[in-house]
């Protein structure tokens, strides 16, 4: 009798043991953390695929793929090979909220990367949750300086200087070079506008003119009323366009309809100046020959930088059809950026340690720029700083007097100085080993 219940104890014992251990080896590895498995990590990007922001900013997704199958061929980071997931949100507002919501909720990816804009992201970080859900938001394409502030937005590490340093350095750039000149600003009316006309006046630059207009209104009808308006002002008055390209373009080719294009002297802000994408939408070669325009990157064009030699072998060969330039090189290092942010967060990737990997060693990352990154525990802001070129009719963008000067600043007084960063050397063969 006892020696039946001694059994009866050890079978019930060895079934509990034995569930439990059935139960254990079910779990998937790192259950709490979606988007990864022993084999892949998942990201997602949200972004313009269609409508007129995706002429020039609908390349990231394809570039960073680009980059990612490269590195997944190449033995991925540390086994794991990164799947990128891609939702168009047309570079609306609601519909980007939509879909970063989709990423995180239907699509369960481990972090977001590289989503574009400031009205479409700042909607969408609220919508989607990512600060309570702890969702690592990297490397941003917007330059909109709130998205520096850690308690509102604790996962995002924004990539872009900031409008207002840009603000900054044209404002300073415009006083040296074209002193006693009038200047008009003709900038979009929401956050990213608004910064830079904070960053032009933290710059002290006097304007003549300053034209508001809200986001999508702008028309053909509307560009050559504001260039007629423009054209009043006597001498030769310097134009500053800080709107998307594809207003910058209508301003161009009303400028060309009105035959006013030698009138003004013209600057188009980094979000709006890319030449590419200017001669895309029909502005005259002739028209951005001699434009003057901000970056922090290599020109996408000088096949003499290590950088852009690299990425362009990868381009070719994973992106095939899609030709190299400003905006593909931007996704490829922002892909790098990420390959080296997963890297540094270790083999036991965690959404937290992948935070904590950044602001410890994300200053420290290899890159295209030409300007530091300034990740910390207490900066999620990446670039700080500029150099003003020169575009001529091939749409190279080169040195302004023939110098390349880069000078750094912040988003508020800070005072703009020359950069004494020194970049360094493309990881070897493009694959970063973060050694």
């Amino acid at each position: 009798m006892i020696r039946n219940t001694r059994m009866k104890r050890f079978s019930i014992v060895s079934a509990v043991v034995a569930l439990g251990a059935m139960v254990f080896t079910a779990l998937p590895a790192q259950a709490a953390e979606p988007g990864l498995t022993s084999s892949e990590i998942k990201l997602g990007i949200s972004t313009p695929l269609t409508g007129t922001a995706a002429l020039s900013y609908g390349k990231v997704p394809g570039a960073m793929k680009a980059y990612f199958d490269f590195i997944n061929a190449n033995g991925g980071v540390y086994g794991r090979k990164i799947k990128l997931v891609v939702r168009d949100d047309k570079y609306l507002p609601t519909l980007a909220a939509t879909q970063t919501t989709n990423l995180v909720l239907k699509d369960g990816v481990f972090a977001l990367v590289a989503a574009l804009g400031t009205a479409t992201h700042s909607k969408a970080y609220a919508a989607a949750s990512l600060a309570a859900k702890k969702v690592p938001d990297l490397f941003v394409n917007t330059g909109f300086s709130g998205f520096g502030n850690q308690a509102k937005y604790p996962t995002t590490f924004t990539v872009l200087p900031s409008y207002a340093m840009e603000a900054k350095i044209i404002s300073k750039f415009v006083k040296d070079k074209f002193p006693g000149q009038a200047v008009a600003l003709v900038a979009q009316d929401d956050e990213f506008g608004v910064d830079g006309v904070n960053g032009f006046a933290a710059g002290s630059l006097t304007l003549a003119s300053k034209t508001l207009y809200p986001q999508s209104s702008m028309t053909d009808a509307r560009a050559k009323a504001l260039i007629t308006g423009l054209s009043a002002i006597p001498g030769k008055p310097v134009v500053i366009l800080f709107g998307t390209t594809d207003v910058t373009a209508l301003i161009f080719k009303a400028a060309e309809s009105l035959n006013l294009v030698s009138k003004f002297t013209w600057i188009a802000g980094s979000v709006g100046g890319d030449a590419n994408t200017l001669l895309a939408l029909g502005v005259k070669a002739t028209t951005i020959d001699g434009a003057i325009a901000a970056s922090f990157f290599p020109d996408a064009k000088d096949t003499t930088d290590e950088y852009v030699k690299e990425f362009s072998k990868i381009n070719a060969k994973y992106n095939p059809g899609v030709s190299f330039d400003n905006v593909v090189l931007q996704g490829m290092n922002s892909a790098m950026l990420t390959v080296q942010a997963l890297r540094a967060a270790g083999k036991n990737l965690t959404r937290a340690g992948l935070i904590k990997a950044i602001e410890n060693k994300g200053a420290t990352f290899a890159s295209a720029a030409l300007v530091p990154l300034n990740y910390s525990a207490t900066s999620h802001i990446g670039y700080n700083g500029y150099w003003m070129g020169q575009l001529n009719a091939k749409g190279e963008l080169k040195p302004y007097g023939g110098t390349l000067s880069v000078v750094t600043t912040d988003s508020t007084n800070g005072p703009i100085t020359p950069s004494t960063y020194k970049r360094s050397s493309i990881p070897k063969n493009g694959i970063p080993t973060n050694s």
